[in-house]
């Protein structure tokens, strides 16, 4: 059989499948004036119904998407509206599902509701069920350092909420419940947030951290509420929506996509409504996590759906803080295992825990010191820096670490699981920062074989002057020509250093690693001595300055970057725990 044939006749089987166990209700016969019921909690966990009146049929609202027009009431639908949290509730016309509550216009005075049509919730079965690969974040950007230019949601690369913009028919907001989280932490992270169709809440996630003991499948049904967990421990991230439909083991919830993560899998649990808040905007019920119930494994634009009584991989975070040389606080969780999600989550769970102890504005400074390990492999990921600024030290710390978790999780390889993050976040409110700001050389001139005195003066605040003298001898055979002596930075320095590693995808997962490990850490300044000569990346590392003869086969050979500047040598200068900044050039002439 023709393979297209083949996918089409398994699609159709599905369907047909999917519509005999649900007893659905085609799109075609949904017809203005029929009337039906909903169905939601309002309370607890009590599933209660609600009417609802078909308006009408909305064709082409997407690549093959439609969506009933239907007026709600009953309930508490007249005093708030269509509320966040509803996303996924039921709508039955004649005992038979039509679809489910996706859709809603902001501040309407009439509870009016754009239904997702089943047929198109189910659709999500027969899409791939592995994520393709994605390249992986660069370490750097041309010229703006190691990542310190991104902002808070700049690591979640997520399509904007999509909105029709003449009607203002949007998705219904997914209400995002954090706990354990600084309030500036949610007012940083809110915009993004919020672009993608989520709306965060803080502290409304009542009753403590979920269970995450495997629940009873049967307590959950058609209209049950529950949230989807990203995080759980003294920091806690969950997202609420109810249940559209079950089928066996499979649950259909939501009615449009949360992340549009495609394939992923991430817990969701059993959840109880407290309270109904009504509100202008958008009322939405605020609610608490109960206990585990299976995992999300499609996140697509028509719904999410998942299995029950299945339990997610999940990733252990530890941050410790110390201010002041003092213990400030630790933090334990657990966070989703996702290439997208886990670096967000870290960004936004160090910015927490450093804005917990650290003043918001004002001269300070943040030391990162962590460790990634991974899955069957000895070799760890070590994350070492030093972030002091007037202001914003947090969000630089924090996302600038972050992103070493990102470019790891979105390498391209399934052999390198990430198995434990954990770093130490030391803060304080003075600015230890120094600039560099003079360099010497005791000569201009010099042969092969000889070594030249090399001063470094750091600058700091109030006067402050650090001295660093350095020894450098020429290598024997050194040709003759200007040798350059550049004192800079660590980001300046991993960016001259790694630039052209980091220019071609990594080959192995062990390259990967390394790569993160040669990042030069904040809290020094690198003296580099390199020359304007050819230089060629083989198999991940640098070979400077090769022979005419060696230089010739290279550049004739597929596949081997080449780059303009040869560096010779590289010596740590110690800056006392400060974190450095700008860079010097000096030059010295090398005689025959």
């Amino acid at each position: 059989m023709n393979p297209f044939l083949r996918l089409a006749s398994c699609f159709l089987c599905t369907a047909a499948f999917a519509s005999a166990a649900l007893d659905i209700m085609p799109l075609s016969e949904v017809r203005a004036g029929q009337r039906g019921v909903g169905r939601t909690v309002f309370s607890g966990d009590n599933v209660e119904e609600f009417q609802v009146e078909i308006l009408g049929v909305l064709s082409n609202t997407g690549p093959k998407e439609a969506l009933i027009l239907g007026r709600l009431s009953g309930g508490q639908l007249e005093h708030t509206g269509v509320m966040q949290g509803m996303s996924g509730s039921p709508v039955y016309i004649g005992g038979k599902l039509i679809g489910a509550v996706a859709m809603a216009f902001p501040y309407a005075k009439d509870p009016i509701a754009g239904i997702r049509p089943i047929e198109e919730m189910l659709r999500v079965d027969a899409m791939p069920g592995r994520r393709a690969e994605a390249p992986a974040i660069a370490l750097y950007k041309k010229g703006t350092g190691l990542g310190l230019e991104l902002g808070a949601g700049a690591l979640l690369p997520v399509p904007a909420r999509r909105e029709n913009v003449e009607s203002r028919l949007t998705e219904v907001a997914t209400p995002m419940s954090f706990s354990g989280f600084t309030s500036s932490a949610i007012e940083s992270f809110g915009p993004a947030m919020r672009g993608l169709g989520l709306e965060p809440r803080q502290g409304l996630s009542l009753g403590g951290a979920p269970d995450m003991r495997m629940g009873d499948p049967k307590k959950l049904r058609p209209g049950s509420m529950i949230s989807v967990q990203l995080m759980t421990g003294d920091m806690s991230v969950g997202a609420d929506g109810t249940v559209t439909a079950i089928d066996g083991d499979r649950v259909y919830a939501f009615g449009h996509r949360f992340l549009s993560l495609g394939p992923t899998e991430l817990p969701f649990t059993r959840a109880e409504v407290i309270t109904l808040l009504a509100n202008v905007n958008t009322s939405f019920k605020i609610s608490t996590a109960r206990e585990l119930m299976g995992i999300i494994s499609q996140d697509r634009n028509t719904a999410v759906a998942g299995t029950v009584g299945r339990r997610a991989a999940m990733l252990p975070l530890d941050i410790s803080v110390v201010e002041e040389t003092k213990p400030a606080g630790e933090y334990h969780m657990q966070m989703v295992r996702d290439r997208y999600l886990s670096p967000y989550l870290l960004q936004m769970a160090l910015f927490s825990a450093i804005d917990a102890t650290q003043r918001a504005t004002g001269a300070s400074s943040v030391t990162v010191k962590g460790s990634i390990q991974f899955e069957g492999r000895q070799e760890t990921a070590l994350v070492n820096s030093i972030y002091a600024a007037d202001g914003g030290s947090n969000m630089m710390a924090a996302t600038t670490t972050a992103v070493s978790l990102s470019y790891l999780m979105q390498g391209g390889f399934d052999s390198l699981k990430v198995a434990r993050v954990a770093f130490r976040l030391e803060t304080s409110n003075a600015k230890q920062g120094m600039n560099v700001g003079q360099v010497y050389l005791s000569r201009k001139e010099a042969k092969a074989g000889e070594t030249v005195d090399v001063m470094a003066v750091l600058d700091g605040e109030n006067g402050r002057q650090l001295t660093r003298s350095l020894k450098y001898t020429i290598p024997q055979g050194t040709a003759a020509g200007t040798l350059n002596f550049t004192v800079a930075d660590g980001s300046q320095t991993s960016v001259a250093d790694l630039r052209q590693v980091l220019s071609v995808m990594p080959r192995t997962p062990e390259q990967m690693i390394s790569n993160v490990n040669r990042l030069r850490s904040a809290d020094a300044a690198y003296l580099r001595v390199w020359r304007a000569e050819a230089a060629y990346e083989v198999q991940g590392e640098e070979l400077p300055d090769p022979p005419p003869s060696v230089a010739m086969v290279l550049s004739g050979a597929a596949g081997i970057p080449k780059f303009l500047n040869s560096k010779l040598a590289e010596m740590r200068i110690d800056a006392d725990g400060n974190m450095v900044t700008g860079a010097k050039t000096v030059q010295l002439e090398v005689k025959e």
